[in-house]
């Protein structure tokens, strides 16, 4: 197919870019536009990939722009998308321009340009504080954060373009994903920078919510299987390990792999506000078995651990801990 790939500078979105070539698709990455002239995680992947890449350079709020980089596109996936919940504490407009108003530009240009598929990427947490276990895609959805609410409110927008119009959406709904390239923002890298850069004290938030880890070569390829089949049409489609496992137990299987002991210390700055706080999440990947024939090749404890020490050991290499402020708390 040929695909555009919003995002695709980002984390997830250029280990997505990488599988997608590798499967022979022929993909037009986008990156956010920038005056130096820099293209996310695109400048430092497989370089025999990167020239198989056409990539543009733009901003997902212009739909002018948008319509332009999906022109003679089959297929696109949406990741663009602002996901650092504390900094949608002090600038949630822009988390609704980028994340509403993005999605709008995109599913309204597919519609227009009758474009084949589109998979607009979620997050788990639209759901908030499970409710029940394991979270199903009928779960309610709860907004405990500006960043949650702008999620829901573009799969409500995507949504609502297969329903009124019949453009072919799918709701791709990754659990947290961690791996490799990953911004400290997020509590794996965090763990894992401090103890390569050699802190055995190591600052963290809350310790008790829990989580469902998703290696992102999971969740790439969900995204992937969300885009090729036609049974994920009008789809929500949750991916997740079905792991849950504890952010205090994380640091702990953490440190075992790689071989240290550790004191952790939380820091209030570090917490998000009470009632904002996701306390448990633990995903159904049912439906994703079901259609699409996906399951995770890093589930479970000792899937997990195998995923923690490739995500370990990527960071360990001191080029790639330069890339990052090792202690600092990252927005």
């Amino acid at each position: 197919m040929k695909i555009l790939v919003t995002g695709a500078d980002g984390f997830i979105g250029s280990h997505l870019t990488e599988l997608l070539v590798r499967e022979n698709h022929t993909v037009t990455a986008m990156a956010l536009y920038n005056s130096f002239d820099t293209r996310g995680w695109l400048d430092s992947i497989d370089p025999k990939i990167l020239k198989e890449l056409k990539i543009v350079s733009g901003d997902i709020r212009d739909p002018h722009f948008v319509r332009n980089a999906m022109t003679g596109c089959e297929g696109v996936l949406n990741l663009a998308a602002l996901i650092a919940i504390p900094f949608s504490y002090v600038a949630p407009e822009s988390y609704v321009t980028t994340n509403v108003t993005g999605a709008l530009n995109v599913v309204q240009a597919a519609r227009d340009l009758g474009v084949a598929k589109v998979v607009q990427v979620s997050t788990s947490e639209v759901y908030g504080s499970a409710q029940f276990v394991p979270i199903t895609e009928e779960h309610p959805l709860v907004g405990q954060s500006p960043y949650s609410a702008t999620k829901i409110g573009a799969d409500q927008i995507a949504m609502s373009y297969f329903r009124a119009f019949g453009t072919p959406v799918t709701i791709a709904r990754p659990f947290n994903t961690y791996g490799p390239r990953q911004s400290t923002r997020a509590v794996i890298p965090t763990i894992i920078t401090q103890i390569a850069a050699g802190q055995r004290r190591i600052e963290l938030g809350a310790l008790r919510p829990t989580r469902d880890f998703n290696f992102v070569s999971d969740t790439a390829r969900g995204m992937m299987a969300s885009l090729q089949s036609e049974k994920s049409i009008g789809e929500v489609i949750n991916f997740g390990s079905g792991f849950e496992i504890s952010v205090g137990d994380t640091v702990s299987l953490i440190a075992e792999t790689m071989g240290v002991e550790v004191e952790v210390v939380e820091r209030e700055e570090r917490q998000r506000p009470a009632a904002s706080e996701v306390e448990r999440l633990h995903a159904s990947n049912a439906k994703a078995k079901r259609l699409l024939d996906w399951s995770p090749e890093f589930g479970g404890r000792d899937g997990f651990k195998k995923g923690l020490a490739k995500t370990a050991a990527w960071f360990s290499d001191p080029a790639n801990l330069a890339r990052y402020r090792v202690g600092s708390y990252t927005l």
